[in-house]
């Protein structure tokens, strides 16, 4: 399993009989994330990496997870792609992100408070609309689940099959 930006390793916690490679590209919330790990009941390597070029080869991993993560990345795209290529055919992506409302009135509001979000939450876009990005890069949307207004959205997916 692969979780790209695992921050501080909150998740760690929740990790059961799994061995999990953690990438995370801020050496101060690594710092954390390497101590979570060591601390967790499963496997667990962090190490330092970003999402837009993962080092590792293709179809190395079952599951890949990212958990409030897709906001924040520069290039989104590009980490999608390399999410699907990392992940086997069969494999599952899981995803945790607040995304762009869907009602104009806030995705607007969202839009004018992105560029200081983006100063005071290391690079975090209010208004990314992460179900587009994944669409666009064919990833077969298998379930949405949408929380607090719809503002964060829970996301199974998996590379489209050829």
């Amino acid at each position: 399993m692969l979780e790209i930006g695992s921050g501080t390793g909150i998740n760690f916690s929740f990790y059961k009989d799994v061995s999990v490679t953690a990438i995370e590209p801020n050496p101060f919330l690594r710092k954390t994330s390497y101590e979570r790990a060591a601390a967790a009941k499963t496997p667990i390597h962090v190490m330092e990496g970003n999402a837009e070029q993962l080092p590792f080869s293709e179809q190395s991993f079952d599951t890949v997870i990212g958990t409030l993560v897709l906001c924040t990345i520069p290039n989104p795209v590009e980490a999608i792609r390399e999410i699907s290529r990392v992940c086997k055919p069969t494999g599952t992506i899981l995803l945790f992100e607040h995304v762009r409302h869907e009602n104009s009135l806030l995705g607007k509001l969202q839009d004018f408070l992105t560029p200081i979000w983006k100063r005071a939450c290391d690079g975090c876009h209010l208004n990314r609309d992460t179900i587009h990005l994944l669409k666009q890069e064919d990833i077969e949307i298998i379930e949405i689940n949408k929380h607090v207004g719809n503002i964060f959205i829970t996301v199974e997916a998996r590379k489209k099959q050829m």
